[in-house]
């Protein structure tokens, strides 16, 4: 039988440990996940899709403030069979992104004059943003608590609730050294809204409640775009902040591996690097075997001015437009809102000074360059 996100395998979680010191302002850990009996292959590139479980404390916490047993039979749309209330928070669906379809179902239903005209004031609210900004800071739990009259049925309540989702981690092992399992490397997602803690499904799943070496961790594969030159010949310019690396270890430790020729460079940034240079002694192992050509590092808030990936990039400009006219493929791997968009506007602008090209037509060179598959990015 094939697995695959219809039908993940469960597989066992054979390696857990912080890679990022205890005292970074960051939990980044590695997993390793193995793959024996699973028939699973993958490529450098892809990604691992894991399916978590809410946190049990949460679940108990909403069915409190909703005042339910936990018993209640209810259906999840698109499945007919009923399940229990607790079994459907658990598993099935998330606990926090509320709609205002959701706000509306607690004003019809609650009894209360001033929650149900709180509940009205919110849903007139004309300004978008601060519409948005309320619901934002709440999940359901807070909606319960804040409006306690209000009681809807189960069956109402899952309606307006999404899926639970399997959440995608690039993979940070090579097929070629490690056939048999993948390792991720994740930042483990905790921080507050509305004074309350809060916590990222999946990557507080692997971190406090997946259990080692228990066939039950749902996964599969997901292929990418992404992924290295068939030409192993190809010098490779990876840019991978904080967990951005993931897929460039994977990179360089394949083709260290398989002993392919192209050389390597790997800008990679963080907070600090006494406590969140990931992987440091592979690095140096990579960079002292020449598997790893040049390791450009930023680390923010080692110094009084903040230093970033792409202050890297403008400092050897001149250098990286060479590997480019070599061939170079250029590689972005993390957050899509701000680094990827700065590395994005470095890599136009080197691209203009270096090759004496007007800014537009800069843009003309780097969309071909994208056209041609010699960049790529994973951002999320």
């Amino acid at each position: 039988m094939a697995y695959d996100k219809n039908n993940p395998f469960p597989a066992r979680l054979v390696d857990r440990r912080r890679l990022s010191s205890p005292a970074s302002q960051k939990d980044t850990r590695h997993f390793s996940v193995s793959l024996a009996g699973s028939g699973l292959t993958y490529k450098c590139g892809d990604s691992l899709g894991v399916f978590p479980t809410n946190n049990p404390a949460a679940v108990a916490a909403l069915l409190r403030a909703a005042g339910f047993t936990g018993d209640e039979a209810v259906t999840i749309p698109k499945d007919p069979a009923p399940i229990a209330l607790r079994e459907a928070w658990a598993k099935r669906v998330a606990l926090n992104g509320p709609t205002y379809k959701f706000v509306q179902l607690l004003h019809d239903r609650a009894t209360a004059a001033d929650q149900k005209e709180a509940l009205a004031a919110r849903l007139a609210e004309a300004d978008p943003e601060k519409k948005k900004a309320w619901l934002e800071q709440r999940e359901f739990v807070d909606l319960f608590e804040e409006f306690p009259s209000a009681r809807p049925s189960a069956q109402e309540v899952v309606e307006l609730q999404r899926k639970l989702m399997p959440r995608l981690y690039s993979i940070s092992s090579a097929p070629s050294r490690y056939p048999d399992e993948i390792h991720l490397t994740v930042a483990v997602v905790r921080y507050e809204t509305n004074g309350r803690p809060r916590e990222g499904v999946c990557s507080t799943y692997l971190a406090d409640r997946a259990r080692m070496e228990q066939p039950d961790l749902p996964i599969f594969v997901a292929e990418s775009h992404f992924g290295l030159p068939a030409d192993d010949n190809v010098p490779v310019i990876m840019v991978g902040p904080g967990t951005g690396v993931a897929p460039f270890r994977s990179f360089v430790m394949d083709r260290a591996t398989r002993g392919a020729k192209g050389p390597n460079w790997l800008f990679f940034g963080d907070q600090r690097k006494e406590h969140d240079f990931l992987y440091a002694d592979e690095w140096a192992a990579y960079l002292a075997s020449g598997a790893l050509t040049r390791l450009d590092t930023a680390f923010s808030r080692d110094q009084a001015a903040k230093v970033y990936v792409q202050d890297r990039m403008r400092e050897n400009a001149a250098e990286l437009w060479q590997w480019l006219q070599q061939g170079a493929y250029f590689y972005v791997c993390g957050d899509a809102k701000r680094m990827a968009k700065d590395v994005d506007a470095a890599l136009h602008a080197l691209v203009s000074e270096q090759g004496g090209m007007t800014p537009e037509a800069a843009v003309e060179w780097v969309k071909q360059f994208k056209k041609d598959g010699r960049y790529q990015r994973d951002v999320y």
